[in-house]
């Protein structure tokens, strides 16, 4: 387990490297070697850092190869380091137990001093996430943002919390809210049966081949578009 986990990581590290302008790395790497407890093994792709950086853009570098190296699955979205997926496993001893989340993580262009916005791409029943959009506020969890924290917070702290204490006084999801305060044994049934419903291996997978064949319509729509469709064209 231990060498399959390894290969994961190296091959998500490899990946995003790949993604990245050959002038961004090497002025990365060269910022990173000069940082006092960096190492840079370039035959394995492989970059420990121990020094944060200042910058924004190199802060951003650092926190996402951070979490690569730990052992969440991430899953860049495009070119950059601004959107990307995360394998969210909920918490121990909690109603969320068992259930596996995709999370969506999209980092603004002010990351570190402004918060990350971050939702459930499959479906979970809770008063601090909006059902439709999956949508989270983090200060739900009576925490305020700021650049000491970094994206394994979120996953290691801030989620986790969540998830084991949910604030039902300042809802997202309304129904979940009121279901929980008047009657917590339907809300602990109604918790489980998402899980069991919304949140196994199987619904990550469904959810990616969903995105996938959603981009796919679109292309079709796009390509069988006519000048008589165009939007804001009046019919004659």
């Amino acid at each position: 387990m231990a060498r399959r986990g390894s290969w994961k990581r190296r091959h998500q590290r490899k990946s995003l490297l790949e993604k990245m302008s050959p002038e961004k790395i090497v002025g990365w790497r060269r910022s990173l070697k000069n940082a006092r407890g960096s190492k840079i093994e370039n035959r394995h792709t492989r970059v420990i850092v121990v020094l944060k950086m200042s910058s924004p853009s190199k802060r951003r570098e650092m926190d996402v190869m951070k979490l690569m190296m730990s052992d969440y699955t991430v899953e860049m979205i495009n070119d950059g380091l601004s959107e990307f997926n995360v394998e969210f496993h909920g918490p121990k001893e909690s109603l969320y137990e068992g259930g596996v989340w995709k999370i969506r993580v999209e980092l603004p262009d002010a990351y570190p001093y402004k918060s990350p916005s971050v939702g459930f791409v499959n479906k979970i029943f809770h008063p601090n996430v909006d059902e439709l959009s999956g949508s989270v506020c983090l200060d739900v969890i009576n925490q305020s943002w700021s650049p000491m924290f970094d994206l394994l917070n979120v996953f290691e702290v801030f989620l986790p919390q969540l998830l084991l204490y949910p604030n039902a006084s300042d809802p997202l999801n309304g129904d979940a809210a009121s279901l929980m305060m008047k009657d917590k044994k339907l809300y602990d049934e109604k918790v489980k049966e998402y899980c069991e419903r919304y949140a196994k291996k199987e619904h990550i997978s469904k959810s990616k081949a969903e995105e996938e064949s959603d981009e796919d319509d679109i292309s079709e729509e796009e390509c069988g578009s006519s000048d008589d469709d165009i939007p804001g064209h009046a019919d004659p």
